[in-house]
């Protein structure tokens, strides 16, 4: 298997195992806030969708291809008790994340060492130069959520019966 091919089968592997959590929540939990938390599960879900997309389509100058909304409700920064705009269910979100895992390895197919036009900086402070860096930080970056949503999930299970 190439070093490519390794990539995507890992990017494949990560994603459904967000997948099958996503299937596995209630959408009557997908709101609710736990003690300690700053966002909901929701959020949480859609936060990946939207910043995988980001750090493979938007930081390279290319059209995003999940729905428009995505940014005003989960770009970094946003919460929930400031939305405006109805967000999507988590099905419409699993469809989202479920496109992205064969999407985007098509995109990246032969692009993974190409450059980004601006070196991108995240909140930890690490730089990235090419799309490949940014695409492997947003695999990161999903199981640092998929941990918040386990988390939050388990606490709320707790507090009521799902």
């Amino acid at each position: 298997m190439s070093e490519r091919d390794l990539i995507f089968q890992h990017m494949k592997t990560v994603r459904e195992i967000t997948e099958n959590a996503i299937k596995q929540i209630p959408e009557e939990a997908a709101d609710i806030i736990p003690a300690g938390f700053n966002n909901h599960i929701r959020w949480n879900f859609g936060h990946i969708a939207y910043i995988q997309e980001k750090l493979v389509y938007g930081l390279l100058g290319e059209k995003m291809n999940v729905p428009e909304e995505y940014e005003q409700l989960f770009a970094r920064g946003t919460k929930p008790s400031e939305w405006t705009i109805t967000p999507p269910t988590l099905h419409d979100i699993a469809i989202v994340l479920c496109d992205q895992k064969t999407r985007i390895p098509k995109f990246l197919e032969d692009r993974l060492n190409e450059k980004l036009p601006t070196p991108f900086t995240n909140s930890g402070g690490n730089t990235f130069y090419t799309v490949g860096e940014t695409f492997l930080f947003s695999l990161y970056h999903e199981a640092i959520h998929m941990n918040v949503i386990k988390q939050m999930y388990r606490q709320i299970k707790k507090m009521r019966a799902f």
